[in-house]
């Protein structure tokens, strides 16, 4: 599936462009450059990339603009490469429509299994109702939940929750994204977080084999939560 796929990469620095142009093309992905947003918006359309590799110091418009503009005509992965490593930074080019956040530098090894992993999803979108992450499957239409061959009893809240991770399955879903689409206040922190937080207590509880050391449901300090797009570790 994305061994085939068309990726744009967007950064001044031309020393990334190389090595990232090297170490994705040996692995059979076309590659793409753009060293201004400008460029990358023009690129973004006439390219037709399958994701774009983004980074947020762009000479001449910020990264965060340009994660806009795609937004608002295509739902194109976008995966963040930036030194930018504030908590803020990370949680405003999530909300403008970015689907994973890395900091440079940054293991190649890492950004590859993001990369695939935001194709899966992307590829995902068209599966018919039935969203899958790992072992994990979910009916959204017969509202059943499966880890493996088990099947997990989720109240409406905890099944909404896990479906909205399950549907970004492999990239961070940031609290306020979570509160808006669950609870319709994403503003009501302080009312509204710890419901968040007992939700995803509970779920834990239900599909984790150790819910103090979890392995499915990863909280992203300061910004949300990842559910992993592989199986758990043993």
């Amino acid at each position: 599936m994305d061994q085939s796929a068309r990726i744009l990469v967007v950064d001044d620095e031309k020393g990334i462009r190389n090595f990232l142009r090297v170490s994705l093309s040996s692995r059979g992905f076309a590659v793409f450059e753009s060293a201004t947003g400008s460029d990358a918006l023009e690129k973004s359309v006439t390219t037709h990339p399958d994701a774009i590799i983004l980074d947020l110091g762009l000479p001449d418009m910020d990264g965060v603009d340009v994660i806009r503009d795609i937004r608002g005509r295509s739902k194109t992965p976008i995966i963040i490469l930036s030194v930018r490593e504030d908590v803020s930074d990370k949680v405003e080019a999530l909300e403008a429509g970015a689907d994973d956040y890395l900091v440079k530098p940054f293991n190649v090894e890492e950004l590859q299994a993001r990369l695939r992993a935001v194709l899966r999803r992307f590829a995902a979108d068209e599966a018919g109702g039935i969203l899958r992450a790992g072992d994990l499957s979910m009916d959204i239409a017969g509202h059943r939940v499966a880890a493996g061959e088990k099947e997990i009893d989720l109240t409406p809240t905890e099944f909404d929750v896990l479906k909205l991770l399950m549907m970004n399955s492999g990239r961070v879903v940031t609290h306020k994204q979570i509160l808006r689409e669950i609870w319709n206040k994403p503003e009501d922190l302080d009312g509204v977080l710890h419901l968040l937080r007992v939700t995803s207590s509970n779920l834990r509880s239900k599909l984790e084999t150790c819910p103090d050391w979890p392995d499915r449901i990863v909280t992203e300090p300061g910004i949300g939560y990842r559910l992993r797009s592989e199986n758990p570790t043993a």
